[in-house]
């Protein structure tokens, strides 16, 4: 590790009801023992029930935060999330590579757990292109996969592995398709790294407060390797931590909507 306090950034968007983005990357960091930074890519104007806004960060405020926080603190791992923009992308994909962060977790955010576009679709591409082989992970969900391949979402594990082999074509260094959008009684993840196929099973657990998982299951994979963990312990710890997270979700009485899972499940 970089320092003898593991350290984590968040570049994503803020989610002003505290469910999803910046502030579940924060929280989760927390709950796991890691410091937690942050660069803000966007704001949005956002509750359990929607997203009514999108102000973009302008790119050269986005290359100030990164700037700021990477020339000085000890980062050993970043997790980055919404990025609505092309120009977000590019300026995230310089940072990076300006400062050399190599344990970087990319969650390809597109769509928030209420439906709404969280990215524009010329930004596609761009991070196709520019961000993706950068990437230590990736994690989309089922629906994020195929946004990424111009295909159409995987409906068995055949065909997610057949997805998660093109993904890494596409040049990071491993993938993980995320299952919780699938069917039947077990949420299943598949991870495709140097070492091959791991499937990462656990029961589906049914509950409207489902906001910001992707967020937390990414962060919680930052907090692992920004701890030192080889990926795949990472990843597995991760998957253990959000299922708990999601298990207790209904111990929180939050909004109107898709609630929050419960971060601080072991403290609470």
């Amino acid at each position: 590790m970089a320092g003898s306090t593991p350290i984590a950034v968040t570049m994503a968007g803020s989610d002003s009801g505290g469910g999803a983005g910046i502030q579940a990357d924060l929280k989760t960091f927390s709950a796991l023992g890691v410091y937690g930074a942050s660069v803000i890519t966007a704001l949005t104007a956002q509750n359990t029930r929607g997203v009514t806004g999108i102000h973009d960060v302008p790119p050269a405020f986005i290359a100030a935060q990164i700037d700021a926080v990477l020339s000085d603190l000890a980062v050993d791992a970043v997790k980055i999330g919404m990025l609505s923009r092309p120009e977000a992308i590019l300026e995230v994909a310089s940072g990076l590579k300006r400062h050399g962060m190599a344990t970087v977790v990319l969650d390809p955010v597109m769509i928030a757990a209420s439906g709404d576009r969280l990215l524009v679709p010329e930004a596609i591409e761009t991070l196709r292109r520019d961000l993706m082989p950068q990437a230590l992970l990736i994690t989309p969900n089922l629906p994020e996969a195929a946004a990424l391949l111009d295909a159409a979402p995987a409906e068995d594990l055949a065909s997610v592995r057949a997805q998660a082999q093109l993904l890494l074509a596409m040049g990071p260094r491993a993938v993980l398709i995320k299952g919780g959008h699938g069917e039947g009684p077990d949420s299943i993840d598949v991870l495709l790294d140097e070492d091959g196929f791991l499937e990462l099973s656990a029961p589906r657990i049914v509950t409207r407060n489902t906001h910001g998982t992707g967020c937390t299951l990414s962060s919680a994979i930052t907090a692992g390797l920004a701890k030192g963990l080889p990926l795949r312990e990472a990843v597995a710890a991760a998957k253990d931590y959000l299922t708990r997270a999601l298990a207790r979700s209904e111990e929180l009485a939050i909004g109107q909507g898709h609630g929050p899972v419960h971060h601080f499940h072991a403290w609470w």
